[in-house]
Order: C-alpha cells, then structure tokens, then sequence
C-alpha cells in the first residue's frame, strides 16, 4: 500500500559524481520528512541528508558541501545529489519517509528496498 522506490545508484570513480532518486506513492495522505541513509558493510546505517515538506534539510558532517537534497514540487519525491564523491562514500542508500497513511492515526517511516554506491579510488 505504500513503496519507497529508489533509483540512481552505480559505481563510480572518486571525485565523480551520482543523483539518487526516491519516489513515494500508495495509499498515503501526507509525507512529513524524507531522507537518505546509507549502511556499508558492518557498520550501522547512518543519517546522510533529510528534507522536510517545509525545505528545511539536515546534513551529516562528513557530506556537506558535497550534497545535496531536494524535494519535487509535489513533495513525494526526494532525490539526492551526490559530488565529489570519495571511497568512503561507499554504502547501501536507503530511502526513507516519515509520512501519514489514509485513515491511519499515527505518522510512521517507512523505508526502500536499498541502491548500491560504490566509489573507487
């Protein structure tokens, strides 16, 4: 009833560049804050960059000014602009939504399936 369908992911060498896309769709009624997080191999997932449906973002030290997150004007869509990417970069990202399903009280996140970065040296 609601998907997180992500896309954009690939390899890439070091200092290139990657947009990741996220789109929602489902019986949703409104989407609070979208984001990206990413987990690399035995470590735990981390916060990369969120958005709120006001614009207001929150990026992870170790990204910024090399990313970007944005929003498309019906606010169900969150993509990510990653520059300058480094080996460290490298990790599973995973979409994620804070939204309001149809005749559901409460607001809960929900998650996509995952897209492999990889950046080589």
């Amino acid at each position: 009833q609601v998907q997180l369908v992500e896309s954009g992911g690939g390899l890439v060498q070091a200092g290139g560049s990657l947009r990741l896309s996220c789109a929602a769709s489902g019986s949703i009624f409104s989407i609070n804050t979208m984001g990206w997080y990413r987990q690399a191999p035995g470590k735990q997932r981390e916060l990369v960059a969120a958005i709120t449906s006001d614009g207001n973002t929150n990026y992870a030290d170790s990204v910024k000014g090399r990313f970007t997150i944005g929003r498309d004007a019906a606010n169900n869509t969150v993509w990510l602009q990653m520059n300058s990417l480094k080996p460290e970069d490298t990790a599973v990202y995973y979409c994620n939504a804070n939204l309001k399903r149809l005749r559901f009280l409460r607001w809960n996140d929900y998650w996509g399936q995952g897209t492999q970065v990889t950046v080589s040296s």
